[in-house]
């Protein structure tokens, strides 16, 4: 809980922010906060025994490792005896041991109840997640306590809890909610906008817990949100604490006969009792909070917990089985894309931190291989860009999706090698223009070098040309022909037509190029101006494989009709 009302008074300073802000962070989690929550949303949908809780607690986590963040897990140590009653208040009979009121002065902490179920739910997410690499460190007290020691001293981002004491533990980021999924987010709350908006620092959160009422105080009779804050911060943050820890609550009368009107809120105060003593259980509840019990910053716990654990695939699919009833290949579908995601962006921080220092090395001159293979094509999910891409180095995962501004920071040659593969992929299999031209100037020079064969005979011969009749049906043949070749080079090429290919002999018969596409059987000229005409023309094949019985019949003709012309020649 922590202190009554305190969230409702730092509404103002709530901030929702995207569930990406986390990436690349290091932030320690409340674990006892965390299945509290999972625990009371998976009662009202199946009961524990179907161990929902930790299902929800794994997509939990393995959304975080995607990102990068870097999970501590911290677990609740002995109950501080300040807290005792709350705990009887709290806790169903059965669930933890306490003592009696009487004992509760000769100790300083009370060992939990390891063999309750909640205990049992904390084992277990301590097995999940020593599996999937995040390390846990056992409290001494509480651990949110914990928790904000970590926090302030930058040895973690943030803290995940819904104990808002943390603040008074010393937190400078709270992280009180999470929601997962594409529009994902989580519920931040900062100790510097808690400063500059409310003027509250630490002091005069505490000084409020003791108004308010917390885990280790009663609230303090004709106190609420308004006037406790009234109080505090007309005293001011600096001096708040002490003010009260020498005059105790004398200093209420103080300020409240220094105003005209008496301290009300809502007609609900009944008056406040100005004349109590200073007690050491007030003292005691300052003390809780500034100095808690906890592992120091420097201590080798703490410094252990602060490496890099490696996944274990292994036990995962152990504690899957187990629990779940999954079998290896479902987990490995769950995790393994997560677990690569995650080996990618710590291999794109690695290429950043080493071009602010000035060292750009090539994709195959880093030090750590890159964990992409290859990029498999380009997809679009909820209207952001992702890479599906190939894995190396990761067994049982061969390709995912991945963020496209992901795989642009981290490996910018992938994604050329792609664009490439996709060019020569889109070029046409069927053969160039230029090739086309090609071939037909070839033909043109053959049929070009037989004409004048024939016209060279017929001067040596007769002394004459050849007559205008057989020019005039070899350039009509040829004339068909090309009128064909225009007709489909036209619509191919949206009406760029190719006659620019063609050119007339020194000799003035007209010489074309010939391009080997099939033509049409019959070609019809139509005008408004003259009737529709059909021609027969010779069909043309691209290869000399593809010869039809048409196209043979007429080469057949064609080849005794230019026979016959040179034996009237000679």
């Amino acid at each position: 809980m922590g202190v009554k009302n305190l969230w409702d008074i730092l509404e103002s300073c709530k901030k929702t922010i995207p569930l990406h802000h986390l990436q690349n962070k290091r932030v320690c989690v409340d674990l006892s906060c965390w299945m509290v929550q999972l625990q009371k949303v998976n009662k009202t949908h199946c009961p524990i025994k179907d161990k929902l809780y930790l299902q929800t607690l794994f997509h939990r986590l393995r959304s975080l490792i995607a990102l990068n963040c870097s999970l501590i897990f911290v677990t609740d140590g002995s109950i501080p005896a300040i807290k005792l009653s709350t705990y009887r208040r709290r806790l169903n009979a059965g669930n933890e041991v306490v003592l009696d009121a009487g004992d509760t002065h000769n100790v300083s902490s009370v060992k939990r109840n390891m063999g309750s179920a909640f205990s049992c739910m904390i084992k277990e997410a301590k097995f999940l997640g020593m599996a999937l690499g995040i390390p846990c460190l056992d409290g001494i007290e509480e651990a949110e306590a914990q928790c904000a020691l970590l926090n302030s001293e930058s040895l973690c981002d943030a803290c995940f809890t819904s104990d808002s004491d943390a603040f008074l533990f010393g937190a400078r980021t709270v992280y009180r909610d999470i929601c997962l999924g594409e529009g994902g987010y989580v519920v931040c709350y900062e100790m510097d906008d808690i400063e500059r908006e409310l003027g509250f620092g630490r002091n005069s959160l505490i000084t409020l817990a003791v108004l308010l009422g917390s885990d280790y105080s009663q609230r303090i009779r004709g106190f609420g949100p308004e006037s406790a804050s009234q109080i505090v911060k007309s005293i001011g943050d600096s001096s708040v604490l002490q003010r009260f820890a020498s005059e105790g609550l004398s200093i209420v009368k103080k300020i409240k006969c220094s105003k005209k009107k008496g301290l009300q809120e809502n007609n609900t105060d009944h008056g406040i009792k100005c004349d109590l003593p200073i007690d050491n259980q007030f003292l005691k509840v300052i003390n809780a909070y500034l100095k808690p019990k906890c592992h120091s910053a420097d201590s080798d716990v703490v410094h252990r917990v602060l490496a890099l654990y490696p996944f274990n695939r292994s036990q995962l699919h152990q504690i899957c089985a187990q629990f779940f009833e999954w079998p290896p290949e479902k987990t490995d579908e769950y995790i393994l894309p997560k677990i690569a995601e995650r080996n990618l962006r710590r291999y794109s921080n690695l290429r950043a931190t080493s071009s602010e220092f000035g060292v750009h090395l090539p994709i195959d001159e880093m030090p750590v291989e890159c964990p992409v293979s290859s990029i498999v094509k380009q997809r679009k999910s909820l209207g952001r860009d992702y890479f599906e891409v190939s894995w190396q180095g990761m067994d049982g995962l061969q390709s995912s999706a991945i963020p496209a501004d992901l795989v642009e920071s981290a490996c910018p040659e992938k994604i050329l090698e792609f664009q490439q593969r996709k060019a020569q992929k889109q070029k046409p299999a069927r053969k160039t223009k230029s090739k086309k031209i090609a071939e037909m100037k070839e033909i043109d020079e053959k049929l070009q070098q037989l004409l004048l064969e024939i016209e060279q005979e017929s001067t040596a011969t007769r002394g004459s040309v050849v007559p205008q009749e057989i020019r005039n049906a070899g350039t009509d043949y040829l004339t068909t022909h090309v009128n064909n070749l225009e007709d489909e080079d036209s619509s191919n090429n949206g009406g760029n037509s190719i006659s620019g290919c063609y050119s007339f002999s020194a000799s003035g018969t007209e010489i074309i190029d010939l391009i080997s596409p099939l033509p049409r059987r019959h070609v019809h000229v139509a005008s408004k101006s003259q009737e529709t005409r059909c021609m027969d023309v010779i069909e043309l094949s691209d290869t000399d494989n593809e010869v039809s019985p048409e196209h043979a019949r007429r080469g057949k003709d064609l080849r005794l009709f230019l026979a016959s012309i040179r034996d009237e020649l000679s």
